[in-house]
C-alpha cells in the first residue's frame, strides 16, 4: 500500500532529495483514493511544515525529536523492552519475517525502525498490513501520545499509522 511508503519516507531522516520531491508527494496525497479526508489534511499540513524549513533545520529537529529523546524513539521494540536482553529475540523474529516475505533489508537500521517497518507494510495488501501493524498498535499509541505532548509535527504521521493499525477496520 503506497501510503506506507509515503509515511516511511516522511519519518526517515530528512534530506535534500526529500525536499526536492515535495511537489510529487503533495500530488500523491491529493490524488490517492486510499487516503481519507482527515489523513489528507494531516499529510498536507506536514508537507507544508517540511516546505517551511531548510534541510538543516529539518535535520536538527529530527535529531532532537527522535535521537535525543528516548520516549520518541522510532525503534519500536525500545518502547517494549528498553535495552533488556529480550529485545534481541524480538528483533531477530522481525528480521526473519522480512526474509520469509523475500524482503532483503539493505540498511544499517535495526528491523524495528519504524520507516523500515512501514516499507515492509507497503509490500502487503491492505488487510495484511493492518494485521501486521496492529501488533504494534500499543507502541504506536504511546509514541503518538509522546509526540503530541512534545507538540511535534511528526505526531500527525504517527496518528495516521496508529489509526490504520486498527483491526476493527477489517470488519468494516
Amino acid at each position: 500500500m503506497q501510503i506506507y511508503k509515503l509515511l516511511s519516507a516522511l519519518l526517515d531522516y530528512p534530506n535534500q532529495e526529500l525536499l526536492e520531491h515535495l511537489p510529487e508527494l503533495q500530488n500523491f496525497v491529493v490524488q490517492n483514493q486510499d487516503i481519507d479526508h482527515a489523513e489528507r489534511e494531516a499529510l498536507q499540513s506536514f508537507l507544508s511544515h517540511l516546505q517551511s524549513m531548510s534541510v538543516t533545520e529539518l535535520q536538527a529537529d529530527y535529531v532532537k525529536t527522535f535521537d535525543m529523546t528516548a520516549e520518541h524513539s522510532l525503534h519500536l521494540t525500545h518502547h517494549l523492552f528498553g535495552d533488556d536482553k529480550n529485545r534481541g529475540p524480538a528483533l531477530i523474529d522481525l528480521g526473519e519475517l522480512y526474509k520469509d516475505y523475500g524482503v532483503e533489508v539493505v540498511t544499517n537500521e535495526l528491523p524495528d525502525y519504524l520507516p523500515l517497518v512501514l516499507e515492509f507494510a507497503a509490500y502487503m495488501d491492505d488487510n495484511e498490513a493492518t494485521v501486521f501493524l496492529s501488533d504494534a498498535k500499543k507502541v504506536l499509541g504511546v509514541l503518538t501520545e509522546n509526540l503530541q505532548k512534545a507538540e511535534s509535527p511528526y505526531a500527525t504521521l504517527l496518528s495516521i499509522i496508529e489509526n490504520r493499525a486498527t483491526l476493527t477496520k477489517l470488519a468494516a
